[in-house]
């Protein structure tokens, strides 16, 4: 319990107070004690628990004990618990007395109101509104936290509006309000209190600023019933009781965590005594609770795929009938990106990353969409936002972004423990440059979202030796039935020279590579010993090698992750302008959708029938249950420097751990 205010009583005419149920008022009385007073006496009527605080040092002690030595040190405190029935129903007396007079010198009387004020949410995220339970005031992470939770109202529930639902001050469908949290305003107490006092709910400018508050003032079926109180240029707001005793608020998040907001907003109501018509209101007493807008959270590939995009391009038939089949066998929806709406751009893992956002009462997909702003920069806004859909973006003001900014450079880990600290949303891994070196780096805008979510710290890698630059040229994540429940793969040139110096030993060294490859007269085959006897191509692989290795050990480190978690993946590099694109096609740049694999068709050296890049990574794929087929990419997007990965993407499953149980 806290102090809420003083009030000072009078000899001369009884004094009125209102108190606020379980909360403590100081009573002044020093002010009209008689001359000669040596003790006092203190008595209230029932329903009124009166102590007395005998100094700091002292506990405080029940003031019906008997009477008390007068000392200008002492306080009177006076709590109700209950409400009152009628104005001025309870009261506390006073009398002052002396050790020369039979008589009490002089009585004080203090009539008090009581009244019962709550703002109340659900604050222990199990989807009960207990105001009492925790401290409405404070966010507390962790197994034992507690706090209310906001999402970002960012989809869009009436499918004959143009925005977002958070874009306006309407609910435009019933449906809006189940992606809002609902506070309730609950007073107990005589209806006669209210005539010449008010209750407002208020909230800062900042706040204002990052959500929007709506009181029904009707029939809760009727969306003109929800008017918006508080929002933008809406910072209080007196409450009019439409439905007695409570009234009911939808609140809805307009922003995510952010550079410059960590993602708490605190809405107040303050009782103010607006009684006497010569002075300003005096504020009585203040509810708050505060809200924690819910993060924007990644899905690791490791979890279960619901849906599948892919564009169809003038050169990609077979691909993505090849992506649809695969789709099928893993019991997934696949929605395919027309070229009239692509055109031509098939790049649908760089255009967006497709995430969530969750609280107790709600969990919906909101697609992130990239800055790199290509030809399908209209598709996530146009065709992927819609009911229970959201969508958020980051660009920067100038307009200033690099191949960096595309999100094949934005992946997350599957939950792990590193360095004795958990993360059971795993961590997500973007790429850059060396630690202070220049070079390219992701858009400040889009590093300072991830960062400001929290729950999946960022982890940067090193990717400026790639000419595309994406960390899911060299790295992804399959599912696995043992140990941390994943394999990290990377690309790994030591391992793809050592299996063709292999099978030259054993006298394949003029199988050829590319043999096959339909449709490119660029193209010229290439056998295992010419690969091998070009020093060029190796001293360039050792490089790329060592690039490799050295986010080898990053990830270890940041990820907790052990050699047997890792499997490597031949492949090989060639440079280009210096930087390194791949070879032939990169086979770690994937499709993971549960047990089955969409894997780069390599087009590697044909032994005893049999493509030995695909032999070796069946050999290490598929003892983990695994399920590979290698698809033709190599035309409509090997050639262009990017592969199945990079031209398909996917909606999977949230992760069954709840954010706000963890401690970031």
């Amino acid at each position: 319990m806290s102090l809420q205010r003083i009030v000072r009583v009078s000899l001369e005419h009884p004094t009125s107070a209102v108190c606020v149920a379980g909360v403590e008022t100081l009573v002044d009385i020093y002010g009209s004690v008689p001359e000669g007073t040596e003790t006092f006496e203190v008595y209230g009527t029932p329903g009124v628990d009166i102590y007395i605080s005998p100094s700091v040092e002292r506990s405080r002690e029940r003031a019906d004990t008997g009477r008390w030595h007068f000392d200008e040190g002492l306080e009177i405190i006076v709590v109700m618990n209950s409400p009152s029935n009628d104005i001025n129903d309870s009261h506390v007396q006073i009398s002052y007395h002396s050790s020369h007079e039979p008589r009490p010198l002089a009585y004080a009387v203090l009539y008090l109101t009581c009244v019962d004020i709550s703002l109340d949410c659900d604050l222990n995220c199990e989807g009960r509104q207990d105001g009492n339970f925790v401290d409405k005031r404070q966010w507390v992470w962790g197994p034992s936290g507690h706090g209310a939770i906001l999402l970002v109202n960012c989809d869009r529930d009436d499918l004959s509006c143009d925005v977002r639902d958070n874009s306006d001050q309407h609910v435009r469908c019933l449906e809006d309000l189940e992606d809002m949290s609902v506070m309730v305003l609950r007073t107990q107490g005589p209806a006669a209190l209210f005539d010449d006092h008010k209750l407002v709910l208020h909230t800062s400018s900042s706040d204002a600023e990052r959500a929007r508050v709506f009181h029904l003032c009707g029939p809760e079926d009727s969306c003109k019933a929800y008017r918006c109180v508080l929002g933008q240029d809406k910072v209080s707001y007196e409450v009019r009781r439409f439905h007695g005793d409570e009234e009911r608020f939808f609140v809805e998040g307009l922003c995510f965590p952010d550079a410059g907001f960590p993602g708490l907003l605190s809405f107040h109501v303050t009782l103010l005594d607006d009684s006497n018509e010569d002075f300003s209101q005096s504020p009585i007493f203040t509810d708050t609770v505060v809200f924690r807008v819910a993060p924007w959270i990644m899905t690791p590939s490791t979890q279960p795929p619901l849906e599948v995009y892919v564009c169809r391009v003038g050169n990609n038939t077979c691909f993505v009938e090849a992506v649809a089949e695969l789709a099928q066998k893993a019991g997934c929806k696949l929605t395919i990106c027309p070229q009239a709406e692509n055109r031509n751009d098939r790049w649908i893992q760089d255009e967006m990353e497709l995430g969530y956002v969750e609280a107790p009462h709600k969990t919906f997909p909101v697609v992130f969409d990239s800055p790199r702003n290509g030809e399908l920069q209209d598709f996530p806004y146009k065709r992927i936002l819609g009911p229970d859909f959201g969508y958020v973006t980051r660009e920067p003001r100038d307009r200033s972004v690099s191949g960096l900014d595309s999100f094949g450079n934005l992946e997350v880990s599957p939950p792990v423990v590193a360095n004795g600290k958990e993360y059971p949303l795993g961590r997500i891994l973007i790429g850059g440059n060396l630690p202070g070196s220049s070079g390219r780096r992701v858009t400040q805008v889009v590093r300072n979202f991830l960062h400001a979510q929290k729950v999946q710290p960022p982890l940067e890698l090193f990717v400026d030796w790639l000419a595309v630059g994406h960390v899911d040229e060299f790295l992804s994540f399959v599912p696995a039935p043992d140990g941390k429940g994943f394999r990290m793969l990377l690309a790994s040139p030591s391992t793809c020279f050592k299996l063709f110096q292999e099978k030259r030993k054993w006298g394949h060294g003029r199988a050829l590579l590319f043999e096959g490859v339909i449709g490119d007269r660029r193209v010229k085959t290439i056998s295992i010993n010419q690969v091998l006897s070009n020093d060029n191509l190796i001293s360039f692989n050792k490089f790329v090698q060592s690039c490799i290795d050295w986010n080898r050990e990053v990830l270890k480190r940041e990820l907790g992750l052990a050699e047997r978690d890792i499997i490597d993946i031949p492949q090989l590099f060639k440079p280009e302008k210096k930087k390194a694109v791949a070879f032939f096609p990169d086979l770690v740049n994937l499709l993971v959708l549960g047990k089955h694999l969409g894997i780069p068709k390599p087009f590697g050296p044909i032994i005893n029938g049999r493509c030995c890049l695909e032999e070796k990574v069946r050999s290490l794929l598929e003892p983990l249950g695994l399920r590979c087929t290698f698809i033709d990419d190599f035309t409509p997007y090997h050639m262009l420097h990017g592969e199945v990965h990079c031209g398909t993407n996917v909606r999977r499953q949230p992760l069954a751990f709840k954010w706000w149980r963890m401690e970031p």
